[in-house]
């Protein structure tokens, strides 16, 4: 741009030469043609007559004095211009004009190379815009480090997921001392390796789920901790939470920043999505209080091929529907877990779109541990050696993650193990309100875990949360029969577990006849409803052993529902 400039204004200064040479040209062409007129008109009045030469000659005087004044001005127009020459010339601007036009070729070079460094020096922020506190470093190089800074990231998600032999290999790999590993903690190692990471100009990015503190700041919880706080939690400020309309079990993912001098905690750079969606759309949500609730109307599908008999008996009695508040009726001992683990494995085959979170409540490390091989979707868990309080913090943090999930259109779907557990946790960590129910239990404690169950529901405008839970019967407690009696009215499904046939080995312990769904007519096909209505009428008088045998031996010789309900008729089923 400044050869173009430089280019400009030379031109036109010649331009302007080239016109004053032409005015001073003209100013003497005009002068030698006034003196030549006068010299033909001396040899005119030679010619005439005295009085002819007298008029001549006073004409001739006019002209002379009007010649005379015009040379004048002219001379002084030519002087005027001569003075101006020097300056409107500018010499020195047509040397440098010339020497800019013979190292063209290099400052073009040399122009290509600044652009070109210009344009690294203007990409170089957009790349580092994430990691400002990373941002020193300067030339050529600066876009190669920060293309492979985008490249070298690490996501703690990925981190938390690793087991702790794998993650001390990984952190001497980063430069971390391995005599401190010994004594530290899988979080503590963590943080260690991503304040190693960060220290030469790395990246780092994380999801979880927000918890919001009462100071008005918050914290992403892992859901591969179970949302247990730690050193590898995220902070997020106040005026991200109002700027993006964030609530309590928003899955928030984006890209952290290392803690500064003074701060425990990583920060949150920058928001790329709020529950799988654009940060936009947070904030034109309608709450989940305020939604429409519905009857399941759309049946999640449970039979599988080559899958288990359970699933299929329960595809055809007792229906569970998108939406669907279930629950299992448990005694100890009965296969309760394992139906639960068959039912997350049809979920997920079938049903890839439902977001499924299996929640684990005062359970055995070993049924975490399996459940979490076995199952793809989201364990979070809370172990039987834990406070009450952890059992509650991390119920509260599932049901509020379910709603800001629904709230955005989504189907959740919550299989919880057991609810008479967390109605056990609710029951010690409430006030004391000094009315208290036969068992022991506080006349206050059971709001929480109803209001946990009843959040099931189908959202008229799209999306649903379906929760089946396990309760507990049969146990020797009062006080879980009080809660089983508080809760067996509340669901619109419910699946029976007899402890009978669980004595005889006979799985699923499904009692047929006490199982069922409500308003199944939604969810069955007008076949199956016809067929499953006959097939209710013929088994009635029959014994509750014998139903499940024949169901189970009968399903077991056919390769899926359709075939089974036409295989049976009101003699076959008698004989």
């Amino acid at each position: 741009m400044a050869l173009l400039r430089k280019r400009g204004t030379m031109k036109n200064a010649s331009e302007h030469e080239e016109s004053q040479v032409e005015t001073s040209e003209t100013v003497q062409n005009e002068l030698s043609l006034t003196e030549n007129s006068a010299f033909q008109e001396e040899e005119n009045s030679n010619s005439k007559s005295p009085e002819d030469n007298q008029e001549s000659f006073k004409k001739r005087r006019v002209r002379k004095k009007s010649a005379n004044g015009e040379g004048s001005s002219s001379s002084n127009d030519a002087s005027d211009l001569s003075s101006r020459e020097p300056v409107k010339r500018r010499p020195k601007k047509k040397k440098i004009r010339v020497e800019l036009i013979k190292d063209s070729p290099m400052d073009e070079d040399n122009q290509s190379e600044e652009s070109s460094s210009d344009n690294q020096e203007q990409a170089a922020p957009t790349a580092s815009a994430y990691y400002p506190d990373h941002s020193n470093h300067h030339g050529s190089g600066k876009g190669q480090n920060s293309s492979g800074k985008e490249k070298d990231k690490l996501s703690i998600n990925e981190l938390t997921r690793m087991n702790m032999g794998d993650l001390r290999a990984f952190a001497i790999d980063k430069g971390v001392s391995p005599d401190n590993l010994g004594s530290m903690k899988k979080q503590e190692v963590i943080f260690a390796i991503l304040k190693s990471h960060t220290s030469v100009g790395g990246g780092i990015t994380a999801y979880g789920s927000l918890e919001i503190l009462p100071d008005g700041y918050g914290f992403l919880r892992s859901p591969q901790n179970s949302y247990l706080p730690g050193q590898d939690d995220i902070y997020i400020s106040p005026s991200q939470i109002r700027l993006f309309n964030l609530r309590t079990g928003d899955t928030v993912s984006g890209h952290i920043r290392p803690p500064k001098e003074g701060e425990r905690f990583f920060a949150m750079l920058r928001v790329d999505s709020v529950n799988f969606r654009d940060p936009a759309e947070a904030q034109t949500r309608i709450p989940f209080d305020n939604l429409t609730p519905l009857y399941p109307e759309t049946r999640i599908n449970m039979e599988r091929e080559g899958g288990p008999i359970s699933t299929r008996m329960i595809n055809l009695f007792c229906p569970i529907g998108k939406g669907q508040r279930g629950l299992i009726v448990s005694p100890p001992r009965t296969g309760k877990t394992i139906l639960l683990q068959q039912i997350a494995n049809a979920i997920t085959t079938n049903h890839p779109e439902v977001y499924l979170i299996v929640l684990l409540i005062d359970e055995r490390p070993e049924e975490v541990t399996d459940m979490r091989r076995n199952v793809k979707g989201e364990v979070i868990a809370s172990t039987f050696d834990e406070q009450a309080t952890r059992h509650v913090q991390v119920a509260e943090m599932v049901i509020e993650k379910a709603k800001r999930l629904v709230e955005h259109g989504n189907d959740v779907v919550i299989l919880l193990d057991s609810i008479t557990r967390l109605a056990r946790a609710y029951n010690q960590t409430v006030p004391t309100s000094g009315k208290i129910l036969s068992g022991g239990v506080d006349s206050n404690a059971l709001h929480r875990p109803k209001r946990f169950f009843g959040a099931a529901r189908n959202i008229e405008d799209g999306g649903s949360l379906t929760i089946v839970a396990t309760a507990l019967i049969e146990t020797g407690s009062r006080m879980d029969e009080v809660i089983f009696e508080e809760f067996k009215g509340t669901g619109n499904m419910e699946i029976i577990l007899d402890r009978r046939m669980a004595d005889r080995r006979l799985f699923p312990s499904i009692n047929i006849k006490r199982s069922g769904t409500r308003k199944e007519e939604l969810l069955l096909t007008e076949t199956e409803l016809q067929k499953m209505w006959v097939l209710r009428k013929v088994i009635n008088p029959m014994d509750d052993i014998e139903i499940t045998e024949m169901m189970i031996d009968r399903m077991s010789k056919t390769k899926n529902n359709e075939s089974f309900l036409r295989s049976m008729n009101t003699s076959s089923v008698t004989d």
